[in-house]
């Protein structure tokens, strides 16, 4: 009888260490300034989501989805099971093969998120002796995929092709440099030419993410410079300007079916339903014909660039991201909370999501933005910044 009391308390114990542990963990958080919490109401004018050219709240895309969806009336309402159990189809396949040719690669391989497109990717790629080096502001998705390769990891100055060069001079085994076409929270994009004639050089295979590229630019930055030929894979996601979900990993027939073998984040999670993968094809059908919204974004991108003086501490960028620097995560909370309760809903990017010193105000210009909230939006930052 004493035994079983014993081993109760020893798991009493360990509970309560776990909890102990996880609660001064989280005080840490809450006074550094760093805790993170989950909210469900936003301010009306959309400044923060991803949804550049409008298509989460598209009325036709939703329409051409339900049309889709009334003619082929026996779907499952779920995938049941993983693409190498139950899970596969002949029409998930079909739209790999399409989005291929629409980005002009020679095969893709569709994952649940970008995020575990590049968990995927980088993890079984590059094995041990071989090389990754990742630009220093590369997202944490990618940073996680590395990790768990067995792989020599390098980082470089961002954009700094200097800084690439001395780290490809101690690369061993197969080289992948990993980039992003349009960088995350800066906005910024990566010189793609350049890095391309280097790992030329050096016989390294360059890997590009273009989530937020996607319909920004067309059919990406890589298709916009004709370098689609030129770069071993790149990684479309699905859930920015597409507004819909899932990504896909563009390559090599062979890196495909590898993926297909060795990708853990693909193997081993349930395939996405009937219902996500329409409304892809649908997403994809909407953006050749989104010219108009394309043009609306990049005009509503360059008159927020114009409203705002060298002053304001906006990072250069001609993506729907403009960021502006607002050092110390307190004063970025109050510099958002000012925007936020005058109806725009913009959100600060503290520290440790970027560096300390560099919390900013992430703005995204969709293509639904009206000239006059943009207007508004800049002469409240200014009343801030300047």
């Amino acid at each position: 009888m004493r035994r079983p009391l014993l081993i109760l308390a020893q798991i009493i114990m360990i509970l309560n260490s776990a909890d102990t542990y996880i609660k001064s963990k989280l005080d840490d958080r809450k006074a550094s300034g760093t805790y993170r919490t989950l909210k469900t109401d936003k301010p009306p004018i959309d400044f923060c989501s991803n949804d550049y050219l409008g298509f989460a709240q598209s009325s036709q895309l939703k329409a051409d989805v339900d049309a889709f969806l009334a003619q082929h009336t026996n779907y499952l309402n779920g995938s049941t099971g993983s693409r190498l159990l139950t899970g596969n189809t002949a029409f998930c396949e079909e739209l790999e093969a399409g989005i291929a040719q629409f980005h002009d690669a020679g095969a893709g391989l569709i994952f649940n998120s970008g995020y575990d497109a590049n968990l995927g990717l980088f993890s079984c790629l590059p094995q041990r002796g071989d090389t990754i080096i990742t630009d220093e502001l590369i997202h944490a998705c990618i940073i996680d995929g590395a990790r768990l390769s067995h792989a020599n990891r390098f980082t470089f100055k961002h954009n700094d092709l200097d800084s690439l060069q001395q780290k490809l001079k101690h690369a061993t085994g197969n080289c992948y440099i990993a980039i992003e076409s349009v960088y995350s929270m800066d906005g910024d994009v990566a010189p793609l030419n350049e890095i391309v004639n280097l790992a030329k050089a050096y016989n390294a295979n360059v890997v590009v993410d273009e989530a937020h590229a996607l319909g920004v630019f067309n059919k990406g930055l890589v298709n916009q410079l004709n370098l689609q030929h030129e770069v071993f894979a790149r990684v479309v996601t699905f859930g920015k300007a597409l507004g819909v979900h899932g990504a896909i990993v563009l390559g090599s027939d062979v890196l495909r079916q590898y993926l297909i073998n060795f990708a853990r984040s693909f193997i081993y999670t349930t395939a996405a339903s009937f219902h996500q993968l329409v409304s892809v094809k649908m997403a994809y059908q909407l953006l050749q014909a989104s010219k108009g919204q394309q043009q609306n974004l990049a005009h509503n991108i360059a008159l927020f660039k114009s409203q705002l003086t060298n002053n304001s501490g906006l990072i250069n960028s001609d993506s729907a991201i403009q960021s502006i620097i607002i050092d110390g995560n307190d004063s970025a909370r109050q510099a958002a909370a000012h925007l936020q309760n005058n109806g725009f809903d913009v959100r600060p990017i503290l520290s440790p999501t970027v560096p300390a010193g560099t919390e900013r105000l992430r703005i995204c210009i969709h293509a639904f933005n009206t000239e006059q909230q943009i207007i508004n939006l800049t002469q409240l930052i200014k009343q801030i910044t300047e």
